[in-house]
């Protein structure tokens, strides 16, 4: 399913639905984060997706990260509740989503970065490297929030 982002545009669709989706910025030893390549946008991403019923925001962002990743996770703080009213996300299918992220902090426990169906490409990148990756503005503004010792942000 294709997907368009939009935020602070004036053109954006009106949204027609509020999704909780929950991710991580996950930082191994070394100090680098986790990133994908999503295959609908082929912008670089943090690991997030649509909570089920039944979940946990916690539970959401472990499984989201390792199904996106192929990486394990422990939680290990929380970065912020970001639910912008100007950041839109359009579907082909005609939903028109409004931002509702709980981003957490994690730390990896096991599996192995790799490719799938949701990403082309997985790899832990440093903060120094972030800048030559294609990536949205509101995943910029969450990373920024993470590497500027902002947690806990809610919008």
């Amino acid at each position: 399913m294709g997907r368009v982002e939009y935020w602070n545009d004036p053109n954006a669709p009106k949204a027609n639905s509020l999704v909780p989706a929950c991710g991580t910025i996950t930082v191994d030893e070394a100090g680098r984060i986790l990133m994908q390549r999503r295959r609908d946008t082929g912008q670089w991403a943090l690991p997030m997706g649509k909570m089920e019923i039944g979940e946990t925001p916690t539970e959401c962002a472990v499984r989201e990260t390792e199904e996106e990743t192929g990486v394990r996770i422990e939680p290990v703080g929380l970065l912020g509740v970001y639910s912008d009213p100007g950041h839109i996300v359009a579907y082909t299918d005609g939903e028109i989503r409004q931002e509702y992220e709980v981003m957490l902090i994690a730390r990896p426990v096991g599996g192995r970065p790799g490719a799938n169906d949701e990403a082309s490409d997985v790899r832990w990148v440093t903060p120094e490297n972030l800048s030559d990756l294609d990536i949205h503005p509101t995943q910029w503004r969450q990373l920024r929030d993470y590497l500027e010792g902002r947690h806990s942000h809610v919008d």
